[in-house]
């Protein structure tokens, strides 16, 4: 599968089309509110020129010097930024789900690892400082489950477990292989 150009001059063509203006004139308005905090800046450019958000967040980043959405390129790399037993959990979690679908390939996409089969997203991972959230991809995987996950923080696209979460591998390969399914 042919990845997206993480850097945030790939949006600069996007701008320049959409907003009518060569990207040295949207630097200039950048130096213009340089002083400004990122909210505010993010706020300039859609109130007084319409910006999406992401071709907001691309200018603005850019131009504080952030180059690229890319944080991570490995799993090992993403794993150095939790805490141990936050690692110990993801990584049973993705080897749950691994030994039983093989053929999953551990990617990181959005700067968080995810399972991909072929060119779809099965089955991905958060963390936060005390929740590590499962994202199966799917409302109709989350709606069906449920019942199964009381004890668990199930929202909208989520399910919060503890940082030292006891891997219930048969609820995860149950909710990969319906995400699989349905992702054909």
């Amino acid at each position: 599968m042919a990845t997206k150009d993480p850097s945030r001059e790939a949006h600069f063509p996007a701008i320049e089309k959409k907003y009518g203006e060569k990207m040295s004139y949207w630097f200039k308005v950048m130096k213009e509110i340089a002083d400004e905090k990122y909210p505010q800046q993010i706020a300039h450019l859609r109130e007084n020129y319409g910006f999406s958000q992401a071709h907001a967040n691309a200018l603005v980043m850019y131009s504080r010097g952030s180059s690229t959405t890319k944080k991570y390129a490995t799993a090992a790399e993403y794993y150095k930024t939790l805490d141990a037993k936050q690692v110990k959990t993801v990584k049973a979690i993705f080897k749950a789900i691994q030994t039983k679908f093989p053929e999953l390939e551990l990617v990181i996409a959005w700067n968080q690892p995810m399972l991909r089969d072929a060119n779809k997203y099965v089955f991905g991972v958060s963390c936060s400082k005390n929740t590590v959230l499962l994202a199966p991809w799917s409302k109709a995987v989350l709606a069906k489950f449920e019942p199964k996950m009381s004890d668990l923080d199930v929202k909208i696209k989520t399910i919060g477990v503890p940082n030292d979460w006891k891997v219930d591998a048969k609820l995860l390969t149950d909710m990969v292989k319906m995400r699989m399914a349905e992702a054909k």
